[in-house]
């Protein structure tokens, strides 16, 4: 195992086949390390995941370190909640192919957090590392090291991921996903990114961050 999750790009194959599964490999960069995949997940999967958590999604939150809890922030306007790892065969079943896929460890992972956005709606730029060498956050499992993010449908326009020091924008499309990296816990990473507002129909995603160690 390497130091980081890292899907086996190596040779530039076109796909990725994992358990009957052909996941297409649409585009990589280096820096930010990134990688976009469609066919990840099946429509069904999609409504799956949205459909366990539409009747329980609360005010979105973000990290404080200072003040050591979750909170409200005006920079998140999303609303969304989690599963638990393995809470569901469904669920258990999309966190072993990302293990797969990435080469991760399914207990490095937190568990999924799914989010649904409205017209309007944003994540401003963000890093999803944490910032503090001593933050609490990382006593279990450590720092955060990728991120894999799921669109579970297709808004009618805006709600794409935009990476700003690159000038990347990655357009939401049901059943693709994003994968990037952090190995390195600061600017260095490129990986300030951020939700932009959606501006028609709605947005519905799923993420896991993953860790260095056991979450």
């Amino acid at each position: 195992m390497t130091n980081a999750p890292e899907p086996s790009v190596a040779g530039s194959p076109t796909y990725i086949h994992i358990d009957g599964q052909d996941i297409k490999i649409v585009a990589k960069m280096s820096l930010p390390r990134v990688v976009v995949f469609d066919n990840f997940l099946s429509l069904e999967e999609c409504e799956g995941l949205i459909n366990g958590v539409e009747h329980k999604i609360e005010q979105s939150t973000v990290v404080d370190e200072t003040l050591n809890k979750a909170v409200a922030h005006s920079a998140r306007t999303s609303s969304g909640s989690y599963y638990h790892r393995g809470q569901t065969e469904l669920v258990a079943r999309v966190e072993e192919r990302i293990a797969k896929l990435l080469n991760w460890p399914v207990e490095n992972g937190e568990g999924l957090q799914v989010l649904k956005y409205e017209v309007g709606q944003e994540y401003r730029p963000h890093n999803d590392y944490f910032s503090g060498a001593s933050s609490s956050f990382m006593v279990s499992g450590g720092q955060r090291v990728g991120t894999f993010l799921m669109y579970l449908n297709t808004p009618a326009r805006g709600g794409g991921t935009s990476f700003p020091d690159s000038g990347l924008e990655i357009a939401p499309q049901a059943g693709s996903a994003l994968f990037f990296s952090y190995i390195n816990a600061d600017s260095s990473s490129k990986t300030l990114h951020a939700g932009t507002p959606v501006l028609e129909g709605e947005k519905w995603v799923a993420t896991k961050w993953l860790r260095t160690g056991k979450f």
